[in-house]
């Protein structure tokens, strides 16, 4: 053999080898793609998780230049449609200068409140009632959201066509101290309030009241001031018991039984309660508390709300309050401010509570509640604000079997995750608010 030769077959091996070595790259650079937005955790191999790949292509640019509020409802209808609940109000004027006369940009202006887009990602309808704090779709096709109307805040039964208001829940003739109808969001942590639009003109945006400037004190009222509220709100508690059969609070969610012709609602009053009304009706049915106190059972002192991250639970709901319920009926209620999930039966008899992410301070982590599309619905699908994540629990016995997603605004992301929705094929929606605020879509991957 000659030099030559040997020369020829020594390339031959080192290309061949860097062949290799490039496709093992790109191999493992496309199994990194279609993996890495779900983490395992310590999972066995009988405890798989759902693997999901980010769609860049889901949903389309919105019509009419219009740009999406942060996303407080979100809800799959029986066609595989999703329904968007956004908060128009978190616009700020640099989003709306396309809104003047004339206009002095090409973008944006005010969506509407409820847009819903169909499985491709285009927009097939909108109704536009107030911006408001959860919503869920029947299979009828109505709409149910938790707003405010004439300035009280409750659970509301809109036409999808026409946006006509059709019903409404019972709902307390007074206001809670401190409580802003137009969010309902419990804590009032998550955005401006409502009001009327001038066109070009916005809020301070959705995270306004989050950032102090440097150096800032945090301003504290007076002794005479608290005083003067505990007084206030002792004389509302003593009108308003617990065991009030309507809404007191502002709504934080909003979930349909069809079979039962029931809904569930979750107001912030006393931390959370879980008040169930009658689909057709809309009288008050049954309710409770943390634990599965009865609504009689529950207390005011707001010691029983006390929580330290990482410390015991308290024993009452803590505060943003939201649920699901399990094709097997059984009812799961995130206290989203306790970092905790608790199991009840339809008639709220307690069965079990889970612990999640436990060191969470402020904002709390048991977000939303949803479900794997399985028959089974072996796991459930928490959303996380904080953290950002969604969190894959074993639905038996809350074990953590994985998560998805971290804080970032690329695409795949969250920042400010706050809503989620499953089709019946399994696909993820997901919806932000803080500076997200967006909708994103996650497919599959087996």
């Amino acid at each position: 053999m000659n030099i030559r030769s040997i020369r020829i077959k020594s390339w031959a091996r080192v290309a061949g080898l860097t062949l290799l070595a490039v496709c093992a790259v790109f191999l493992g650079a496309s199994l990194f793609r279609t993996s890495h937005f779900s983490t395992v955790m310590g999972a066995s191999s009988n405890e798989a998780v759902p693997k999901f790949k980010f769609d860049p292509d889901w949903p389309k640019p919105l019509p009419n230049k219009w740009k999406i509020g942060g996303i407080t409802g979100l809800a799959v209808d029986k066609d595989d449609n999703v329904w968007a609940y956004d908060r128009p109000n978190d616009l700020t004027d640099i989003e709306l200068e396309a809104e003047l006369t004339p206009p002095i940009a090409d973008c944006c202006k005010r969506p509407p409140s409820l847009i819903h887009f169909d499985k491709e990602g285009n927009v097939i309808g909108y109704i536009d009632p107030p911006q408001g704090h959860g919503m869920a779709v029947d299979l009828k096709g109505f709409i149910y959201t938790g707003n405010a109307v004439d300035g009280l805040n409750s659970v509301h039964k809109y036409d999808p066509k026409t946006g006509a208001l059709l019903a409404t829940a019972p709902r307390a003739p007074d206001r809670e101290p401190g409580a802003n109808p137009a969010q309902g969001l419990g804590q009032g942590l998550e955005g401006p309030s409502a009001g009327e639009h001038v066109p070009g003109h916005g809020s301070a945006g959705p995270v306004a009241g989050f950032i102090r400037p440097l150096g800032a004190p945090r301003q504290q009222p007076s002794p005479e001031a608290v005083e003067a509220r505990k007084k206030v709100i002792a004389a509302f508690r003593a009108k308003y018991p617990p065991t009030t059969p309507m809404i007191v609070g502002n709504i934080e969610e909003v979930r349909i039984d069809d079979a039962a012709h029931e809904f569930y609602a979750t107001d912030s009053y006393l931390g959370g309660r879980i008040m169930v009304f009658d689909l057709d009706t809309f009288a008050f049915k049954r309710g409770w508390g943390a634990y599965g106190h009865k609504l009689s059972e529950i207390t005011t002192d707001d010691e029983d709300r006390a929580y330290t991250p990482g410390g015991p639970e308290p024993k009452e709901f803590r505060g943003h309050l939201t649920l699901n319920v399990s094709h097997d009926g059984l009812v799961y209620a995130a206290d989203r401010m306790a970092n905790r999930i608790q199991v009840f039966t339809k008639d709220g008899k307690f069965l079990k509570e889970f612990t999640m992410a436990t060191y969470t301070g402020v904002g709390g982590s048991t977000g939303g509640v949803m479900f794997s599309p399985d028959k089974d619905q072996r796991l459930l699908y928490i959303s996380d604000l904080t953290n950002n994540h969604m969190w894959f629990l074993n639905r038996e016995d809350g074990k953590i079997l994985g998560q998805m997603g971290q804080m970032g605004q690329n695409g795949g992301e969250f920042f400010g995750l706050h809503m989620e929705a499953v089709d019946s094929k399994g696909i993820l929606y997901t919806g932000e608010v803080f500076y997200g605020e967006r909708v994103q879509r996650f497919l599959p991957v087996k």
